[in-house]
């Protein structure tokens, strides 16, 4: 075993770090993908209707990649679920526990939606913008009525097929509800705790399925640099910096927004909780770069949960709960300041004048319609039901989708970010929380268990060196203490 650590040291050292660190490879595929994107633009043609060579290769790396971490959805969903609900029979107090984490996600979707509406009143996005208002949306629109009829599963796996017609061609879709593989899998998971011990078999069929599909999903991850490549170079050929430019005040609002609520909120909130601010961040970062390039919560999952557990220290029984749900419907970029910051830009940019009980209306959609983003890219549904309970226009949506994708990097980022915070305080605030796997030196790879062979080295031997051998990664499992 040592021989073999020795030899796997050694070759860390000989090569480059480019070539062994997550987080550089995907720094590097950003600006190759950037690179190539603003090339494709340069070479001419429309990426809808006549791509060209490289604006073609381009959205098809994206596209596929994002396939792979969309196939991994619906049994990532249950089995994480439905583990998750078995997990907490581990767990004191089980009850109390996940109502305090269903607590803090609203505390923190209240402070995020607070900031989305002061910036929005603040900048006045929408009396700036200077793009063409689109005659109507015909796409997907939200409704608190439609939101809770998605709850209600029309098959056991939440599937559901649509058949479009084009040039007389018949072409059948097959697409995934991810609140009803949420309520399918929450309903089967309280019913195996009620069975008891005829459902150990079950449960451990799960587990073992959840083992597997997470196994599967680090090979699609560890192909995040390429799909990066793919997904930056397509954004960039497609939009440019024309329709930046155009709604350059609302993207910042949002930025800002999102900067301040990460990187100010957040750290708030770990300083009143006695938690280092430098640990967290250094030990969550890999799923936050992770989210803001997949741009979806639930393809981040596996390696959020990974964090949680290896570098913040929270329990497996616990953080196998809360990150999965979290997923789902932990979400303050995309459901709090993204509609409250969007609602704002359309009611300004169509003149629309808001009132107080409008503003509030905007708190209550953010903070207790979450779930309506169900995890996966976008928030298109999430604006609509905002947009219809206030009783705004919907064709501003419309205006908005063609800068979605450079809004949704961002919003997934802190998404992530949060889904990591509020287990780690939560832990913390019940007495759960391994301070030691905490404040371990970020050693090595997120994808194995240096940090708690640290942490377990550090309670055996605090005086003793971890030794020259050891490789510090700062982007991909933090820096040292």
């Amino acid at each position: 075993m040592t021989s073999q650590t020795s030899a796997s040291q050694r070759r860390a050292r000989t090569l480059p770090r480019w070539m062994t660190s997550f987080g550089p490879q995907i720094i590097a595929a950003l600006i190759v993908g950037l690179a190539l994107g603003l090339a494709a633009k340069a070479i001419g043609g429309d990426p809808k209707t006549s791509p060209n060579a490289l604006m073609t290769t381009l959205s098809t790396i994206g596209s596929s990649y994002v396939s792979l971490l969309t196939a991994a959805v619906v049994p990532l969903v249950f089995t994480a679920v439905v583990s998750s609900i078995a997990n907490l029979r581990q767990v004191s107090n089980a009850a109390r526990l996940a109502w305090n984490t269903l607590l803090w996600f609203g505390i923190t979707a209240l402070i995020a939606v607070t900031i989305g509406i002061g910036l929005g009143v603040l900048l006045q996005p929408g009396r700036t913008a200077s793009a063409a208002p689109p005659a109507d949306y015909s796409g997907t629109t939200g409704s608190w009525w439609a939101f809770l009829q998605g709850l209600i599963p029309v098959n056991f796996l939440g599937l559901g097929a649509k058949t479009t017609m084009t040039d007389g061609a018949a072409a059948t879709a097959v697409n995934f509800n991810v609140l009803q593989i949420l309520v399918i899998a929450i309903a089967v998971g309280i019913a195996a705790l009620k069975v008891g011990r005829a459902a150990e078999p079950f449960l451990n069929l799960t587990a073992s399925a959840l083992a597997v599909i997470q196994k599967v999903l680090w090979w699609i991850i560890r192909l995040a640099p390429i799909g990066t490549v793919g997904l930056i170079g397509r954004a960039a050929a497609e939009y440019g910096w024309d329709t930046i430019g155009s709604l350059g005040m609302f993207i910042l609002a949002v930025y800002i927004g999102l900067i301040l609520v990460g990187f100010v909120v957040y750290p708030v909130l770990l300083r009143l909780h006695h938690l280092s601010i430098k640990q967290f961040f250094s030990g969550v970062w890999p799923a936050t770069q992770m989210g803001f390039v997949s741009r979806s919560s639930i393809g981040t999952m596996p390696l959020t949960q990974r964090v949680t557990e290896r570098n913040l220290g929270v329990p497996s029984s616990y953080a196998s709960f809360a990150v999965p749900l979290g997923s789902t419907t932990k979400m303050d970029g995309c459901a709090a300041i993204y509609p409250a910051v969007a609602a704002i830009f359309v009611a300004q940019f169509f003149g629309v004048d808001l009132n107080l009980g409008q503003y509030l209306l905007i708190v209550v959609v953010s903070v207790l319609g979450s779930a309506a983003t169900a995890g996966t890219t976008g928030a298109t549904v999430m604006l609509t039901l905002t947009l219809s309970t206030l009783g705004l226009p919907l064709a501003g949506v419309g205006l908005l989708l063609a800068i979605d994708p450079i809004l949704d990097m961002g919003r997934t980022a802190l998404n992530v970010t949060g889904q990591a915070l509020v287990p780690t305080i939560v832990a913390k605030r019940r007495g759960l929380l391994d301070e030691t796997l905490y404040n371990a030196p970020r050693t090595g790879e997120p994808f194995n268990d240096d940090a708690r062979r640290v942490a377990d080295a550090t309670v055996a031997a605090p005086t003793q060196s971890t030794g020259d051998g050891q490789r510090t990664d700062a982007d991909l499992a933090g820096v040292r203490a």
